[in-house]
């Protein structure tokens, strides 16, 4: 009796310490390291080039989309934030858009910077990215030519699924074309191609050829996590298993 009453301690101990560890990682989990390892690539601006490549068709849920390339693109970013889209919800089913998957706001060059980063707070709108900070210094070394938020289309299934994975912190490449796209409902959009606008119509539309995650972040609160997350289910189990016992 006196062991079981001292297990029973201890795994509700090892719960509640999990429990505590988990909740604690889960908020840290988006710090950027000061240290962190950026890729060469990121310190270079994304490389934009004129195509003469034709329009043409791509065909999703039943509609058709008429894709015009402006522009071939190749963006290395660090990822600051995200939004996914359903193409059965909000605007996107009214547009009747089912290949703009994700809105992807990255980061380049002296903006990748773990020690300034962990100053702002970064989220997306329904198709913007924005930032704050109440760090003055942060402020003026923030460059808004070094920040883009990008509305990406494919019809492809194996990149849908890809860009599905990506996280804050990940250090991407996207390669493809700005592009003008429509659809055969009415519905059009265009694609800024200067990094150097603010606000409305800023956003670069991609159309991808390859998205790649080429670092992930790595950082102690998400190993914590994943260990916190081990010690909760552990415990849980244990605390199932001995009452099923008798023995709690």
């Amino acid at each position: 009796m006196h062991q079981s009453h001292l297990l029973k301690t201890l795994n509700k101990l090892a719960f509640y310490v999990s429990l505590v560890m988990l909740l604690t990682s889960c908020w840290q989990r988006n710090e950027f390291p000061e240290d962190m390892s950026i890729a060469p690539a990121l310190l270079k601006p994304p490389v934009q080039r004129a195509v003469s490549t034709q329009p043409f068709t791509v065909a999703n849920n039943g509609t058709d989309y008429l894709i015009r390339p402006r522009y071939q693109y190749d963006l290395h970013g660090l990822v600051v934030s995200y939004a996914h889209h359903n193409g059965n919800y909000s605007l996107h089913r009214l547009w009747n858009d089912h290949i703009n998957v994700a809105d992807v706001c990255v980061v380049w060059n002296e903006n990748a910077n773990g020690s300034d980063l962990n100053h702002f707070k970064f989220w997306n709108g329904k198709f913007t990215c924005n930032y704050q900070t109440a760090d003055a210094g942060a402020w003026k070394r923030f460059r808004e030519d070094q920040i883009s938020n990008n509305h990406l289309l494919t019809d492809d299934r194996y990149i849908r699924k890809k860009i599905k994975k990506v996280r804050i912190g990940d250090q991407i490449r996207i390669r493809g074309w700005l592009v003008h796209y429509s659809n055969d409902t009415g519905f059009s959009r265009d694609t800024s191609t200067t990094r150097n606008d603010t606000g409305n119509g800023a956003c670069e539309t991609i159309y991808l050829k390859d998205f790649e995650v080429l670092q992930p972040l790595e950082n102690g609160w998400r190993a914590l996590m994943s260990l916190a997350l081990v010690g909760v289910i552990g415990s849980s189990l244990i605390w199932v298993i001995m009452v099923m016992r008798g023995r709690f």
